[in-house]
């Protein structure tokens, strides 16, 4: 795995969503750019590749479910743009230590409480998975395997009752938080060092004049 802090691989990330989503449509070839940044991205990671393509697969269902109705020509770039965007994002989180997203967001240039915010929606996203795959794991102890099987499994009182178990364990979770002297801070600092600075700003100039290319081609 590249050898990054967190707070630098979370910007890093940042510059490359950012740089493609402001692209000018139908501007492939700055796309190509960036998707293949992205692609680079991920295997210097060493993203497992069947986690990153079931994340992939079921994002991009429900994006084409809202890009289709625009057209065959614009959807398609949509679609590729988000593509490069998940893939980006995606690498990131599914590299990331546990517990450490309070860590990475410690260094974004954004106010505190929303950092705190999002601090407790990575938390809660935690909590939320981990149930998903314990159910998923009684669902295979009971004999249901395969897709199919798993889809009829997760009917919609199963759904409830995950929302209800996620629900009482980020409750719980919270609990311990402000047992152990949580007041709404995070307690953890990381400023960046002199060469990240300078390669977050190496990395916006390359996004910028790649973003402003586009606008003229």
């Amino acid at each position: 795995m590249l050898k990054l802090s967190l707070p630098l691989r979370l910007q890093l990330s940042l510059v490359i969503v950012v740089g493609a989503a402001l692209l000018k449509h139908y501007a492939w070839y700055c796309l190509g750019v960036y998707g293949a940044i992205a692609l680079l991205c991920a295997w210097l990671l060493r993203v497992p590749i069947r986690r990153l393509g079931g994340l992939l697969g079921t994002e991009l269902i429900f994006l084409s479910l809202l890009a289709l109705p625009l057209g065959w020509e614009r959807a398609s770039f949509l679609l590729i743009r988000s593509l490069v965007c998940l893939v980006t994002m995606n690498s990131f989180l599914l590299t990331l230590p546990p517990h450490s997203f309070g860590i990475a967001l410690k260094g974004l240039p954004v106010p505190a409480p929303l950092k705190e915010n999002l601090l407790l929606a990575g938390q809660y996203m935690e909590i939320l998975l981990s149930e998903v795959t314990r159910m998923q794991r009684s669902a295979q102890l009971r004999g249901l395997n395969g897709t199919a099987a798993w889809l009829r499994y997760a009917s919609a009182a199963m759904i409830g009752a995950l929302y209800l178990r996620s629900l009482d364990r980020a409750e719980r979770v919270y609990a311990a938080m402000v047992t152990r002297g949580y007041n709404g801070q995070l307690p953890i600092d990381s400023p960046l060092r002199p060469k990240e600075r300078f390669a977050i700003l190496a990395a916006w100039a390359i996004a910028a004049c790649v973003t402003l290319t586009s606008y003229r081609i």
